[in-house]
């Protein structure tokens, strides 16, 4: 790859034809229209997402005549270029020059651009930046792409995935699933953890639709000129969730969604009588886990370990051995009552405190409580053959 470094282009130039549309999944424009800001393997715009944080230092930086590091541009043709890496900071600067943001100056005043006094707009607009036009095959600029955004804010996976596997399907997938204005998106929040922006819902479409073998997926369909298989899966995901769990609960956002839908969506089920156990088990102050709720009531409310239960407290333990052991000195009999009850050589044996384990009398699924009434302490090779019994 063939690099060549550009010291007089300045931000007044970079800045000419830009135009930011929040809508946008690719085509901010610069030089012209001669430089792509946004290309389709870049990620979407994120320096704004801390509350303006980072745009505001790139700003100021360039105020106080720090330097903001080096850009890459991709050089497609004489006059066709991309930016390679400076996307968040040229965007950064061709917000504030169109009055998205403003900063505070030293009076502690915000200031548009439009409001600045004529000698910071002429510091600003004068600054030269320091740029390298890169030229190479696709896989070389690919993986230059990721080898300089390892620095940084790093990318995420699925920003990647987005850049390796650029193209039509990329383009309609950002579209839909990385537009933080789709009226959808709030919909979907209550089922993936994340933002549109670092491509969360994207991710968790192509999961749910490839089975979990994203990187596959995209290598098979990067060409494809429509998303509507990734569409209608990552809705009926949906749908059968809302639909199955009417009540939105905090807990349900990040469950592993497409997994539960392949899993459990023949099934049939009385919603009414779902958010009713739904609710017993979050007002059940033994259940610790109220993430597993969801998987635990799908699979027919028997697997306990979803939910942690909460065990036996060591007070508890150690008070129902000792009651246990007393009275089966007494009695001449093993302090574990399945043992007592036996025939073998263990009928008689008195286990040490460590070697038992503390056992719900009546099972906990089945209504028992986690209380010292309901305790009893068994060997550990009963207590793991009673099981849920």
């Amino acid at each position: 790859m063939k690099t060549n470094l550009k010291t007089a282009i300045s931000v007044k130039n970079i800045c000419e034809g830009f135009v930011y549309n929040e809508l946008e999944g690719k085509g901010l424009f610069g030089l012209s229209g001669k430089l792509t800001i946004q290309p389709e393997y870049q990620r979407n715009y994120i320096y704004a997402l801390d509350g303006g944080k980072r745009e505001v230092a790139v700003i100021e930086s360039i105020l106080k005549s720090y330097p903001i590091g080096l850009i890459y541009f991709n050089k497609i043709s004489n006059d066709n270029l991309e930016v390679l890496d400076g996307q968040q900071r040229i965007t950064s600067i061709g917000r504030f020059i169109t009055d998205k943001f403003a900063i505070v100056d030293e009076n502690g005043m915000e200031q548009y651009f439009s409001g600045i006094a004529k000698d910071k707009k002429d510091k600003i607009l004068e600054t030269k930046l320091l740029i390298y036009e890169c030229e190479g095959t696709e896989s070389q600029i690919k993986e230059w792409f990721k080898t300089i955004n390892i620095a940084g804010v790093p990318l995420v996976p699925q920003e990647l995935l987005n850049a390796i596997y650029s193209g039509p399907f990329v383009t309609l997938g950002k579209e839909e699933f990385s537009n933080s204005q789709n009226a959808n998106i709030q919909k979907w929040s209550a089922y993936i953890k994340g933002s549109a922006n670092r491509q969360a819902f994207f991710e968790a479409a192509l999961d749910w639709v490839s089975k979990g073998n994203i990187d596959d997926y995209m290598s098979r369909h990067r060409n494809d000129k429509n998303i509507s298989e990734v569409k209608k899966y990552f809705n009926s995901v949906i749908d059968w969730a809302s639909s199955v769990f009417p009540e939105v609960e905090s807990e349900m956002q990040g469950l592993e969604w497409g997994r539960l839908y392949e899993t459990y969506h023949k099934e049939s089920y009385d919603p009414k009588k779902i958010s009713a156990a739904v609710q017993k088990l979050y007002g059940d102050p033994y259940v610790k886990n109220r993430k597993g709720i969801y998987e635990y009531v799908l699979g027919g409310s028997t697997d306990t370990k979803l939910l942690e239960v909460r065990v036996f407290d060591e007070a508890t333990k150690r008070l129902m051995f000792l009651a246990q052991t007393t009275k089966a000195t007494t009695k001449g009999e093993s302090n574990c009552p399945l043992c007592a009850l036996g025939h073998d050589a263990n009928r008689g044996k008195r286990w040490q405190l460590s070697e038992m384990d503390a056992d719900h009398v009546a099972a906990w699924s089945r209504g028992g409580a986690t209380d010292v009434k309901n305790c009893q302490m068994l060997c550990k090779t009963h207590n793991r053959a009673k099981g849920n019994r």
